[in-house]
């Protein structure tokens, strides 16, 4: 079988261009084509049919000069990731769908960030596509052309008063959205319980939505649950914030979390389908193929069942799963079933339009069991992902990155130690900045912010260290990205530190010197 590919006639430029930044001392196009190829495949997509295959109007590749002396190999990856045959007829269109999809990828990642090197790029992604191909789930957001939710940005500068200098009221401030000082807004929060972190996290969301008059809204996510005690401390921060507090099960999210899939392309809904099943099927231990394709073709007789201009619920592709299955007990139906049961999702038909421009603090009962709240905590992650993703940047205006929401994620040790969670999470860090989404991590530790495939705290430009048990002067440095100059400073403040004090990597303070980190309790 002889293999010749042409791109799309958008990607005939986007080649060219790639090849510039990919290779700025220069090399071959067909080199372009092979990491996109690679790429594409290590994100895990599954195009659902050879007839999404885009025009052939673009850049030409014989089968010598694109695969070189590795054709077996291409064809190999193409083969296991979808199953087929190696003499099967559609490989060919397979690949020339990979190539596009992943030129459109690559140029959308150096497009939204253009100090991104190539060389960044192929040190921090090529190592781990295996890794990522092994797992075969689709982790990057999926297009929703028939989107029509909106989310307006704050365009102005948002300077957030951290804390003070030790001994004195002098404040310690960042302007956070500043492009020039840094890449992102993300933020890495760590300390021990009781060293002020989650009162810190507390008075930095506070800051966001009265500096821009409401404009910069958030969600607190906490998958461990809010006692009964802890609500009424927070009551404060709720009245003051104007924050919605859901208390789930008792409460349900107000969204649904099927409202980010097309009603009208077929082949967007059948990739937001896929993105729904890898999702459920990924956080739900010792579930194989068989069960998740059950589940696949019952979401999608809900979705063909629904009326139109209307959205199904989990309650919905429950009873068609049940239809099949006849409720047999199975790692499948218990997590559809305890979904469904316990109405953690709002189950109304039409998406919630006002979600995304509302604070609040969502609180996932500790008692559900562990899978239930994963799988909701992701369901959740994944909505606002891919909701952000299908808007347009925020505008850049002047130095300034516009910013529209903040998603905080606590106790997000808990998340970087299960490691299906790490591809969806990764995505969400390096993608939705573009957006104007602000990523705020929680944890009680450092540790686990390095991972083998990943350094979260990398991806967080502003990084803040409260006291913590383990200090490890490396690790530490790590998690601040300081120098070894730095790291002097910082073992000896790290020596004396108390409650209520933190280091951090901030340029417009002393890297490594104490200062005392604002708390909310204290702007009442």
């Amino acid at each position: 079988m002889l293999i010749n590919i042409k791109t799309s006639e958008a990607n005939k430029t986007v080649v060219t261009e790639l090849t510039r930044k990919l290779f700025p001392q220069g090399g071959p196009e067909n080199f372009v084509a092979r990491v996109a190829l690679s790429y594409s495949l290590s994100k895990g997509i599954r195009f659902e049919s050879v007839e999404m295959v885009q025009d052939s109007r673009g850049k030409e590749y014989k089968e010598d000069i694109l695969f070189g002396s590795n054709r077996d190999l291409y064809v190999a990856l193409v083969c296991q990731h979808y199953g087929l045959h190696h003499s099967d007829r559609d490989i060919t269109k397979y690949l020339k769908m990979h190539i596009d999809d992943g030129l459109e990828r690559l140029y959308k990642i150096f497009t939204d960030n253009p100090r991104y090197s190539g060389f960044d790029f192929l040190m921090e992604h090529i190592e781990r596509g295996t890794d990522i191909l092994e797992q075969a789930e689709v982790q990057e957001s999926v297009r929703n052309s028939s989107q029509n939710i909106q989310k307006g940005a704050f365009a102005g500068p948002v300077r957030l008063r951290v804390g003070k200098q030790l001994n004195s009221e002098e404040p310690v401030e960042v302007e956070i959205n500043n492009k020039e000082e840094r890449n992102n807004a993300h933020t890495a929060v760590a300390g021990s319980s009781g060293t002020g972190k989650t009162q810190f996290a507390l008075e930095i969301l506070r800051q966001y939505s009265e500096i821009s008059g409401g404009a910069i809204n958030f969600m607190y996510l906490d998958f461990k649950g809010l006692k009964q005690d802890d609500e009424i401390a927070m009551r404060p921060f709720f009245e003051r914030t104007n924050t919605t507090f859901i208390d789930a099960p008792k409460d349900p999210f107000p969204l649904n979390p099927l409202a980010f899939i097309n009603l009208i392309n077929e082949k967007e809904r059948l990739m937001g389908i896929s993105k729904f099943v890898d999702i459920v099927t990924t956080y739900a231990p010792r579930m194989g193929p068989a069960q998740a394709q059950v589940l696949k073709d019952a979401t999608r007789e809900a979705f063909a069942d629904a009326k139109s201009g209307e959205y199904p619920g989990i309650k919905d592709i429950a009873e068609r799963l049940f239809a099949v299955t006849g409720q047999r007990p199975d790692t499948l139906t218990q997590i559809i079933q305890s979904l469904s049961d316990y109405e953690l999702f709002d189950s109304q038909p039409h998406p919630n339009l006002d979600f995304l421009n509302k604070n609040y603090y969502f609180s996932l009962s500790g008692d559900l069991d562990k899978t239930v709240r994963f799988t909701a905590t992701f369901l959740t992650i994944n909505y606002i992902y891919n909701t952000f993703m299908n808007m347009e940047n925020a505008p850049i205006s002047g130095d300034y990155q516009s910013l529209r929401y903040v998603l905080l994620i606590d106790e997000a040790h808990v998340l970087f130690k299960d490691k299906k969670s790490h591809a969806l999470l990764e995505s969400l860090l390096r993608e939705i900045r573009s957006k104007g989404v602000v990523v705020m991590l929680l944890s009680q530790g450092i540790d686990e912010f390095n991972q083998p495939t990943f350094d979260f705290s990398s991806e967080c430009e502003n990084a803040f260290l409260l006291n913590i048990k383990d200090k490890n002067l490396k690790t530490m440095q790590k998690f601040l990205g300081l120098s070894e100059r730095d790291a002097t400073i910082l073992a000896r403040s790290m020596e004396r530190i108390e409650k209520g004090q933190a280091v951090s990597n901030m340029k417009e303070f002393k890297k490594g010197e104490l200062f005392e980190v604002g708390q909310f309790w204290k702007s009442l």
